[in-house]
C-alpha cells in the first residue's frame, strides 16, 4: 500500500534549486512587479537558491510569490528525479528540470487531495479507488524526467476528478437540506456576508474581492475555489473540504476565521491595515 508522508507534500524550499523563482512566468500586474519570462531566474534569487526579498515579498509587489504552493515538488524534482543535481551546476539539465518542474506540481497537487480524501470518513465507499489513485499518481511522479515531460497530466487529473466528484458528494450528503450549487460560478464582488454555505458546491467558483465575512462554509467543496482578496473574517471554514494553504494565502481574514486541521492563519491576516 502507498504511503505518502505528509511532509513530502508541503514545499520544503531548503532543499529545492528554486524552481518557481526560475521555470515559472509571471507578469507584471497586481500580484508581481515586474515581468519575467519562464526558464529565467528572477533577480531577486539568490545564488543559493533563497530569496533576497523574501521577509518583504508583499512590501515589493511580489505578494503572487506569498501565494504559490509546489505542494512539495520543488524538492522531489531537485533531489529525486535530478539526483540533488542543480541546474547552475549542471546547465545541461535546466531544460528538462524547468519543464519538469510544472508537471510534478500538478501531480502532487492530485496527491494532496487524494490524501486528504482518504481522511474522509463519509468517503469509504470510494477509498479503494483512492488508494489505487494514489498509487499510480505517486508511481508517474516517481518517473524519469522524459516519462515526465511526455506525461499527459490532464488526463490523469481528469481520471482521479472523478473519484474527487465522488468524494465531495458523499461528504455534502452529510448535510441535510438543499445545498447551494455554485461550481465555476461568477461570485468576483458578491456580498455573502454571513451566508450559509454549509455543503456548498463552490468547485472552482470566481470568488475575488467577496464579502465572505462570518459565512459558514462547512463542508463545502472548494476545490479550485478562487479567493483572492476575498475577505474570510470570521467565516467557518471547518470541515471544509479541498482547501489549500494557497487559498487561503491569497484570501484576508484574522485569527476568527476558523479553518479545517492542517491549515494555518498566514502571517499577513494578523498584520494591522494601514
Amino acid at each position: 500500500m502507498t504511503h505518502i508522508a505528509p511532509d513530502s507534500l508541503r514545499a520544503d524550499c531548503a532543499n529545492c534549486f528554486g524552481l518557481c523563482c526560475v521555470a515559472l512566468p509571471f507578469a507584471a500586474s497586481a500580484d508581481f512587479a515586474v515581468d519575467k519570462d519562464a526558464g529565467r531566474p528572477c533577480a531577486n534569487l539568490q545564488q543559493d537558491f533563497r530569496c533576497g526579498i523574501h521577509a518583504r515579498l508583499r512590501e515589493e509587489g511580489f505578494s503572487g510569490c506569498t501565494v504559490f504552493d509546489c505542494f512539495g515538488a520543488g524538492q522531489r524534482v531537485s533531489q529525486g528525479t535530478f539526483g540533488g543535481q542543480d541546474w547552475r551546476r549542471a546547465p545541461g539539465t535546466a531544460r528538462r528540470m524547468f519543464t519538469v518542474f510544472p508537471v510534478m506540481r500538478q501531480l502532487h497537487e492530485l496527491l494532496w487531495y487524494i490524501t486528504e480524501a482518504l481522511t474522509l470518513p463519509p468517503a469509504r465507499p470510494v477509498h479503494a479507488d483512492l488508494r489505487r489513485a494514489l498509487g499510480k499518481v505517486d508511481g508517474l511522479a516517481g518517473g524519469s524526467p522524459d516519462a515526465l515531460a511526455d506525461l499527459d497530466v490532464a488526463a490523469v487529473r481528469q481520471e482521479v476528478n472523478v473519484l474527487l466528484s465522488r468524494t465531495s458528494e458523499l461528504v455534502r450528503a452529510e448535510i441535510p437540506g438543499r445545498k447551494k450549487n455554485h461550481r465555476g460560478a461568477d461570485l468576483m464582488g458578491a456580498r455573502l456576508k454571513g451566508a450559509d454555505l454549509r455543503g456548498a458546491n463552490l468547485r472552482g467558483a470566481y470568488l475575488i474581492a467577496a464579502d465572505l465575512k462570518d459565512a459558514d462554509l462547512r463542508s463545502a467543496d472548494l476545490i479550485g475555489a478562487d479567493f483572492r482578496d476575498a475577505d474570510l473574517t470570521g467565516a467557518d471554514l471547518t470541515g471544509s473540504i479541498f482547501l489549500t494553504q494557497a487559498q487561503l494565502n491569497a484570501a484576508k481574514g484574522d485569527p476568527t476565521t476558523k479553518l479545517p486541521d492542517g491549515l494555518t492563519h498566514p502571517t499577513h491576516w494578523h498584520r494591522p491595515s494601514t
